[in-house]
């Protein structure tokens, strides 16, 4: 909606887009320290997972940009692979969970607690800073929607008819989640956010991808990249929840051993 910058200092430019990113990864810290303080985590595991988690975090947003330009050659193979044309939030998470996880798994036998500890508070750490990206998504005027008429239209810049603003749809589905699974991990320690969170933004990104405009290319069966991924996040948070079933029943065996 204002891809312009909101200071100028020389050659200096800062713009909204950046501004929420970085409100977006302070939130997410900010949410990492103060619930895991709630919860009791030792202080070295939770420096762990912040160090793990800027790793993860840059190393999410290449895979991102990775995702986006093998899309975009799959649709457009006459272009060639353009490694930086674009991002693509689905393919971020994937790639920064792997390094996350994978990073955890090396140095698991010499940390001090168990990623299951805290695995209900990582879905929130994800959530604000993507509902936070997201709004600087309308700022930055992509990933919107197709063409309407009704009072929920918005004029970004360089379109010629107001399009729905999924930008702002989704950053407002991402906020109130973010209190759900907020509410349900502080006051009722509730385990499952994990598979909750993969459940509902599976769901909500699949009905999303019928009313944005901001093409992304064709997959799997003439799905969407993001639809694709969307149905493979539901189907992932059955397996989720059976699997976290069966690690907290041996986690609370673990802990009545010591």
């Amino acid at each position: 909606m204002y891809p312009y910058p909101i200071l100028t200092l020389g050659k200096l430019s800062i713009h909204l887009y950046g501004v929420m990113i970085a409100l977006g990864l302070l939130g997410c810290f900010a949410v990492l320290f103060l619930y895991t303080k709630k919860k009791k985590i030792d202080e070295k595991f939770v420096d762990f997972l912040f160090y793990n988690g800027v790793a993860s975090i840059v190393l999410g947003f290449l895979g991102a940009m990775l995702f986006q330009a093998f899309y975009n050659y799959l649709d457009n193979p006459e272009e060639g692979f353009r490694f930086g044309s674009g991002m693509t939030f689905i393919g971020g998470l994937i790639i920064g969970a792997a390094v996350f996880l994978s990073v955890y798994f090396i140095f698991r036998k010499r940390l001090t607690a168990r990623l299951v500890d805290v695995i209900s508070i990582v879905p929130c750490c994800i959530l604000i800073a993507h509902a936070f990206g997201r709004i600087g998504c309308l700022f930055a005027g992509c990933c919107y929607g197709v063409e309407t008429d009704s009072i929920f239209g918005m004029q970004f810049v360089g379109l010629s008819h107001p399009v729905h603003p999924t930008q702002l749809y989704e950053a407002i589905f991402l906020f109130i989640m973010f209190g759900v699974c907020s509410y349900l991990v502080l006051k009722h320690d509730y385990q499952h956010n994990l598979s909750l969170y993969l459940l509902t933004y599976g769901i909500f990104r699949f009905l999303l991808e019928f009313v944005r405009g901001d093409d992304r290319g064709s997959f799997i069966a003439g799905l969407s990249p993001s639809q694709f991924w969307s149905l493979v996040m539901v189907v992932l948070s059955v397996g989720v929840y059976f699997a976290m079933r069966y690690l907290l029943q041996r986690r609370a065996k673990e802990l009545q051993l010591k």
